[in-house]
């Protein structure tokens, strides 16, 4: 079964996260992932408002975790990390 990888983002350093944005979208793309939204508007109904959401479509919560823990990935990761809060989830979705 396929996959969403969910992100909610607020960004705090917009220098630093785009420099992860730069290097994530190829890391995802070459496991397979395709975006499905990116920053678009949003209603917050419940839970912690964060500005930024991403939903990336995967073959497999597997290929999902994979591209996570992929070298590529790590390193996008890597300008993420102090420059912005996150939350990211991977979930199972029947086709």
């Amino acid at each position: 079964m396929s996959a969403l990888w969910i992100a909610h983002v607020t960004v705090t350093d917009e220098a630093s996260y785009s420099k992860y944005a730069a290097l994530a979208g190829p890391a995802i793309a070459a496991h397979g992932g395709q975006f499905i939204a990116r920053g678009g508007r949003y209603v917050q109904l419940e839970g912690k408002d964060r500005p930024r959401n991403v939903v990336a479509r995967f073959a497999s919560v597997d290929e999902a975790v994979a591209c996570y823990h992929s070298d590529a990935y790590q390193e996008a990761l890597s300008h993420a990390r102090d420059a912005s809060e996150r939350e990211l989830m991977v979930v199972e979705i029947s086709d």
